[in-house]
């Protein structure tokens, strides 16, 4: 049986935080196959907050350690999917 996880994460003040959460999605880059970014933008706002979207492949055991990785930088909330086919 093959699993996929989908992964968001909030960063509630991503300039303070990008720096951090980037480096974790480094180590952790042979796990993401999928990454999308977002945030608010306009030609008067720029947003401090910002969603990232995972989809992670490969073993549980290494989804785990990266959730634990980035829970542990402040101002970071995650929620996670697991999907098994």
């Amino acid at each position: 049986m093959k699993k996929m996880m989908i992964m968001g994460l909030l960063l509630t003040d991503r300039v303070t935080e990008a720096n951090k959460v980037q480096s974790v999605l480094t180590q952790y880059g042979c796990s993401i196959k999928t990454r999308l970014g977002m945030h608010e933008v306009s030609e008067d706002f720029c947003d401090k907050k910002g969603f990232v979207l995972l989809e992670l492949i490969g073993e549980k055991k290494e989804w785990d350690a990266l959730e634990k990785e980035l829970l542990s930088i402040d101002g970071v909330q995650l929620k996670t999917m697991l999907f098994e086919y």
